[in-house]
């Protein structure tokens, strides 16, 4: 659910804000913001973005518009509770921001944490995972209350997410966003797909020792899988297609479209194509984003 608030101004933000609650997604946020060429900082003390934005502004070239921050629980709570006086600050210095606040029902939220096992940040006060749950809402309430926008991520996958960060952020700015993603079979094929390539046909670097370890971001895997003749012309097959068909799901109005490549493991084969195809799309899209899930 997305509170129905009018979209900002975005060309004129230096600054998104990203906060909400520890298993919502916020980094799953900011990769996304990442991945579109925002410089991103998480857990950044609330009390320096004043002057991070402004150093940033003064002194790299570029990065005016395209900055994001995580801002959340792990803050000292002296920070949080400054934070309507840091937002002055901001305004003042003529910063545009906007603050989004990702939350999720306090059940999904033990269900994430007992599938991931991961220590909530506020259970080191001796908390079950219920009361710091409770309590990180309690910290979290002026960040909740100025929020421009309020995403509830409780029934949204990973890619769903992505999305909103494009759309309901007003990201994406009515051009078409690729996401390549790469997966293993035997988890099965991601469910939101509008393309599948099967990479399985070609030769495996999960069989040399040495690549095992590694991914198809790596060099040496790249290096490998590229000696193998019949790796690029799967490549390049799937360039001749995609360059001939993707323009007509953009001219047919579509704003997001999902390429699925699979391996066996997910690690080595479906990495490099989804990042060599990513590359060559960049040169003509202005958002391509990566996942690899069986890698995050």
């Amino acid at each position: 659910m997305v509170e129905n608030i009018p979209p900002s101004e975005s060309a004129s933000d230096q600054l998104i804000i990203v906060s909400g609650m520890s298993g919502s997604g916020k980094s799953v946020a900011l990769r996304t913001l990442e991945d579109l060429g925002f410089y991103c900082v998480d857990n950044l003390p609330a009390a320096l973005m004043p002057s991070f934005v402004q150093a940033l502004s003064q002194n790299a070239v570029g990065l005016r518009h395209r900055l994001a921050v995580g801002v959340d629980v792990r803050n000292r709570a002296e920070n949080l509770n400054r934070l309507p006086q840091i937002l002055a600050e901001l305004a003042q210095s003529d910063i545009g921001y906007r603050l989004v606040f990702l939350d999720t029902r306090d059940e999904v939220l033990i269900k994430r944490y007992s599938e991931t096992r991961r220590r909530h940040p506020v259970s080191g006060d001796g908390l079950g995972l219920a009361d710091a749950i409770a309590e990180e809402r309690r910290l979290l309430r002026p960040m909740l209350s100025m929020a421009d926008r309020v995403i509830d991520t409780s029934d949204l996958n990973v890619h769903q997410l992505r999305r909103l960060v494009l759309t309901e952020m007003g990201l994406a700015a009515g051009a078409m966003t690729l996401l390549f993603e790469s997966f293993a079979y035997r988890r099965g094929v991601p469910t939101d797909a509008d393309f599948v390539f099967d990479a399985r046909c070609l030769p495996n670097p999960h069989w040399e020792s040495k690549l095992r370890p590694l991914s198809g971001k790596d060099a040496p895997v790249r290096e490998w899988l590229e000696s193998k003749s019949e790796v690029g012309e799967y490549r390049d097959d799937l360039l001749r297609l995609l360059d001939r068909w993707l323009p007509s799901f953009e001219h047919d109005g579509r704003s997001y479209v999902t390429v699925c490549i699979g391996c066996t493991g997910g690690r080595h084969r479906s990495v490099y194509l989804s990042e060599r195809l990513a590359e060559h799309f960049r040169q003509r899209y202005a958002q391509v984003l990566t996942y690899h899930r069986e890698m995050e």
